[in-house]
């Protein structure tokens, strides 16, 4: 089975996301897009981010309608902070039937090359690159395929700061995770 890998942080999921998986699915020879959870980025600050087991639950109520959606929690259980090269041999090793690629926006690719085995990641497992506003880079190898989907300029800081300040989300955010940020109290 062909996977790809959608890692985030997911502070909260939001319409993006589920827009680029779901394009990217459909568009490619993915069979499924499974979402990593990332308890904790690193090449971000944990700070702000909501606790690893709400952002999963998110996840959760944004993908649960679709049947080629999938989300796993690998990384809350591996050494922190989770390395992709780490994530996918030990994906490899569990699931040695699946071939698993990464989905990432071309804005990641200016620091791919600063990623633990980045050249590794390539030659193992490729990745599928999507479109995002501002600088994308392109890189040429034969284990990157780039896939035309829609640019999107939505970004979660911008959805926790709308909310900080009493805005509204509606259009941002699946109805059910809208729902349980509401119920938690998150970024109010």
């Amino acid at each position: 089975m062909k996977v790809g890998l959608f890692f985030g942080s997911f502070n909260p999921i939001h319409i993006g996301h589920l827009i680029i998986a779901d394009t990217i699915q459909d568009q490619t020879d993915l069979e499924e897009v499974w979402f990593v959870v990332s308890p904790q980025n690193p090449h971000k600050s944990s700070r702000s981010l909501l606790h690893e087991f709400d952002r999963l639950r998110m996840v959760e109520l944004a993908t649960a309608d679709h049947f080629k959606f999938k989300v796993v929690d690998v990384e809350f259980h591996m050494p922190r902070p989770s390395y992709t090269i780490d994530t996918l041999t030990y994906l490899s090793e569990k699931f040695p039937n699946h071939d698993f690629s990464l989905i990432l926006g071309g804005d990641n690719l200016t620091h791919f090359h600063k990623w633990k085995n980045s050249e590794e990641i390539l030659k193992q497992y490729g990745m599928y690159v999507y479109p995002r506003p501002g600088k994308n880079k392109t890189l040429d190898h034969e284990n990157i395929r780039y896939v035309e989907a829609p640019l999107l300029d939505i970004s979660a800081t911008f959805i926790r700061k709308t909310l900080q300040r009493g805005g509204s989300v509606r259009y941002l955010l699946h109805p059910h995770v809208l729902d349980y940020i509401r119920d938690k109290k998150f970024f109010m």
